[in-house]
């Protein structure tokens, strides 16, 4: 099987307290903490696996935190490839009571220099292949111009894969731009990045700057897609599912990716990112999952709506 490879521009460590009750502006007493590689693409990374899927992660990686991360990867046994970057990798902290939505602090990064985006452009032309993805999943450091998204994009398309970004703001309209096969903003980011009032205006925005599809994750309303030739496709969520959302979405890509890769049409890659979104959430923390809990996720969707059975990626 061709290798997805899996980009993550703004890699951090991901700290996660566990509080009773979050409270502004008084001590609040940790009662866990949990500390791992984090970053939308690693996140996609964790969850590939985890689905048998095989994944290249590929990250600027700089001083202590990123060395951290580097050692991390390596010890859960995560193909990594790093390129060096100047300054710390960033850090990031959820705050979970298991009450409200998670409260979440993301540093923003240091800008990368231009020599870091030739060997992140370089690596993503050695590393992938045809047949297989490049996936470009979180946000991108400060500073960032349209044209180096752009070289990424066009070397794995150059080599042969097909590209699926993740992103969103002025680098989602970069890559629709780069055309991407598929672009995966969530509703709001979609109608933010091409100001426009509706999700239909929206998609169809993205589609005209040259994205291949459009596909809409709603959270609780479940995902939407918009394909060039104008074809219409909707999911629902799985229904009933409550925990720790922080991370749902990039499991949803890692499902939506895994059945791609695995020669399955859009309309079923659709149905496995809402099951495996769904199991995110009942994971502790983000870019985990267990994949005993997809059958039964699955069977709370309507019959139409579920991925067939029985699953066509491993359950390890």
């Amino acid at each position: 099987m061709a290798r997805v490879v899996v980009l993550t521009p703004n890699p951090a460590v991901d700290v996660t307290y566990e509080v009773a009750e979050q409270r502004i502006g008084e001590t609040v007493r940790v009662s866990g903490v949990t500390r791992r590689p984090g970053g939308k693409g690693l996140n996609v990374v964790a969850v590939l696996r985890r689905l048998g899927v095989p994944a290249v992660a590929l990250q600027p990686l700089g001083g202590a935190t990123g060395r951290w991360i580097e050692e991390s990867l390596r010890e859960a046994g995560i193909d990594a490839v790093v390129v060096p970057a100047p300054g710390d990798t960033r850090t990031t902290v959820a705050v979970v009571d298991g009450r409200t939505h998670p409260t979440l602090y993301a540093e923003p990064g240091d800008a990368l220099p231009e020599t870091t985006w030739r060997e992140l452009a370089d690596a993503v032309a050695r590393l992938c292949e045809p047949g297989g993805f490049l996936i470009v999943s979180g946000s991108f450091p400060p500073g960032t111009a349209p044209e180096r998204l752009a070289a990424v994009i066009g070397a794995g398309r150059n080599a042969g894969a097909r590209v699926i970004a993740d992103t969103s703001g002025d680098a989602l309209l970069a890559a629709a731009d780069a055309g991407a096969d598929i672009v995966k903003p969530n509703e709001a980011e979609a109608m933010e990045a091409t100001a426009t009032g509706t999700l239909d205006a929206a998609a169809a925005a993205l589609l005209d700057r040259g994205a291949g599809t459009v596909v809409v994750s709603r959270g609780a309303d479940g995902l939407g897609a918009l394909e060039a030739d104008g074809s219409r496709h909707r999911q629902p969520a799985v229904p009933g599912v409550r925990g720790n959302p922080t991370g749902a979405g990039d499991a949803a890509t890692a499902g939506l990716v895994a059945a791609l890769h695995s020669g399955l049409p859009l309309a079923e890659g659709l149905r496995w990112a809402s099951v495996v979104g769904a199991a995110a959430v009942l994971a502790p923390v983000a870019g985990s999952i267990n994949v005993a809990d997809l059958p039964p996720l699955a069977d709370r969707l309507p019959a139409g709506d579920r991925p067939a059975l029985p699953l066509p990626i491993p359950t390890r």
